[in-house]
């Protein structure tokens, strides 16, 4: 075969390909969102309480421990469950009890939920749980939102600012 001819060849070959990524590129059309919807995204990272309280070390305890370890307090690292719940509208959308992350049940649970809904006037009740009862909630936050269509709101916790941050 002559080097013109595996030239040609080869450039058929590549307009080929081009052509096949051209057709792939301007279609199938994808659509990320929908235009006539808005979206709630209850995003957050949260280390619970700990499950035993801390106690202090006696003397003798102390002694016996190196000098590197003599911390005056012992405490467990294992950290309890949070339980999450997120209402729109009156209708409960998410309820959860997530457990810690980490090895050793000691870093923060996390949560990452996406709610489609229409767009308009919305009442949200978030509420989170993350001492050791079992009834009752530790944080509770309600509030009313007016959400325009493709529009993402953004729910976050943050206990040192108080609970719940909706923005």
């Amino acid at each position: 075969m002559t080097s013109a001819a595996r030239y040609l060849g080869q450039a058929a070959w590549y307009g080929a390909i081009a052509l096949l990524l051209g057709a792939f590129a301007m279609g199938p059309s994808y659509t990320h969102f929908p235009d006539d919807r808005a979206m709630i995204k209850l995003s957050f990272a949260h280390g619970a309480q700990r499950q035993a309280d801390c106690r202090r070390r006696t003397a003798d305890e102390l002694a016996k421990l190196p000098h590197n370890e003599r911390a005056l307090y012992a405490c467990e690292r294992r950290r309890t469950s949070l339980y999450v719940e997120l209402e729109i509208d009156g209708t409960p959308r998410f309820r959860k009890t997530i457990a810690p992350g980490g090895l050793g049940k000691d870093g923060p649970a996390r949560v990452y939920e996406r709610f489609v809904v229409e767009p308009g006037w919305h009442v949200l009740i978030a509420r989170l749980r993350d001492s050791g009862r079992s009834v009752g909630f530790d944080y509770e936050r309600r509030a009313e939102v007016n959400l325009k269509p493709r529009q993402s709101l953004a729910i976050d916790f943050h206990a040192d600012e108080g609970g719940f941050i909706i923005k």
